[in-house]
């Protein structure tokens, strides 16, 4: 084992990357600034084309022992509360893309990918620390922490999300961009839920300038629920709890949801008032991606978040890192056991995943101006919903993926 690269982050996205190359017969250091390894948040999706990395890493028992796998996504009017579509997931899922459709929480994605690394006997944990900087030289990157750590590396992977570090120092300090949405996020238990909402399904409410989701997570023991309004921290939403663009720990009021949501229809406001706690959090982000130079350079690549962040409005962002951590995976797995081209290999990674990554951001941020419409906007997206049926909420080119690099 001569190889070795440093993954910056020990997230979703950081975890799945060390897991991929341990796989692969790479050792690796991962570094987390936190004093434990865990994940905020709460719910997320995963799509087939996220189930089925897990599966190709001999993940899929433990994906089942904590997720949800939903029969049906129901889009309902956030108002009126009329059924505007809907898409069958469970066999539907199954049997169109070999895997199915699932809702867990975050930290039993983080967990189960954490047992998976922990497993590997070529990663080394290193909690309480933070990457400071980075040097490349021809055959290596020297990373430097803040508790003035040196660690050597083939390469480098910036898996440290939005405010990413390598990501500053790779491509420059570059703001995130505001989208002016708020997130309100809380879970109630299954038991505390009126009859007519503990169905094993995905509901997504639209209404103008807002829509909420909610799905089973923890075996459908729990619901996630996700409410996104237009507003700013602070200004009606927060008060004076802080404003710190990068938390996701904001304690929000329910009297500031229920005003944002104006007269949403009684069984989504049932869901709301279910819910016990709310947190709160600004959705930011950044420009699509437009060349693969914004995910490698030289033996320094980005990965998740750190590359190429996603409003949640497509349910993919855990799916491409993920993906991202696959794709890297695959590619150092397919050289010969002679020393590696690690710059070489990385410019294939970002070949591969750089024009997907754009491309769900793009689609992300087009479905949020879609949810949350109004006027003729609103009404097209509704009328089209009706004529075009699962059509239009099924996504092929997506939930077929990942494209395996070796093959392109």
């Amino acid at each position: 084992m001569n190889e070795h690269v440093v993954v910056a982050g020990g997230g979703i996205g950081g975890l799945a990357c060390a897991l991929a190359l341990a796989r692969a017969g790479v050792s690796v250091d991962v570094l987390e600034q936190s004093s434990a390894f865990g994940e905020v948040g709460a719910g997320l999706q995963l799509g087939p084309n996220a189930v089925r990395v897990l599966h190709a890493w001999g993940l899929t028992d433990e994906l089942q022992a904590c997720a949800a796998f939903p029969e049906v996504l129901r889009v309902r009017d956030a108002h009126g509360g009329q059924r505007l579509g809907q898409l069958r997931l469970g066999a539907m899922a199954l049997a169109r893309y070999a895997q199915p459709y699932a809702t867990l929480h975050r930290a039993d994605l983080h967990g189960l990918l954490l047992r998976a690394v922990q497993q590997e006997s070529v990663v080394r944990l290193r909690l309480n620390t933070r990457l400071a900087a980075y040097e490349q030289t021809p055959d290596a990157v020297r990373v430097t922490t803040e508790n003035d750590t040196v660690l050597v590396g083939q390469a480098l992977i910036g898996s440290d999300g939005l405010w990413s570090r390598v990501r500053a120092q790779m491509l420059g300090a570059q703001p995130v961009r505001a989208s002016g949405h708020l997130a309100y996020r809380g879970l109630v238990h299954r038991d505390d839920l009126p009859a007519a909402q503990r169905d094993n399904v995905v509901t997504a409410w639209l209404g103008p300038r807002l829509h909420v989701v909610h799905y089973p997570v923890r075996g459908g023991k729990w619901f996630n629920v996700v409410a996104v309004v237009h507003g700013v921290l602070g200004q009606g939403h927060g008060g004076s709890l802080g404003n710190d663009p990068q938390s996701w720990s904001h304690e929000a009021q329910a009297a500031d949801l229920k005003r944002a949501l104006g007269p949403a229809c009684a069984e989504l406001m049932a869901m709301i008032d279910a819910v016990k706690g709310w947190k709160l959090w600004a959705l930011n982000d950044r420009a699509p991606m437009t060349r693969p130079a914004e995910h490698v350079q030289g033996g320094v690549a980005l990965l998740g978040d750190a590359a190429h962040p996603l409003r949640p409005y497509l349910a993919q962002g855990a799916a491409m890192a993920l993906e991202d951590a696959w794709t890297l995976g695959r590619l150092r797995a397919a050289e010969p056991a002679a020393p590696v081209d690690w710059p070489a290999l990385l410019a294939r990674y970002a070949q591969t995943r750089w024009q997907r990554n754009a491309r769900v951001q793009r689609r992300s941020q087009r479905n949020g101006t879609i949810f949350h419409a109004s006027g003729l906007l609103r009404w097209g997206r509704n009328t089209a919903m009706a004529l075009l049926g699962e059509g239009l909420l099924d996504i092929p080119w997506l939930y077929e993926g990942p494209s395996d690099p070796l093959s392109l």
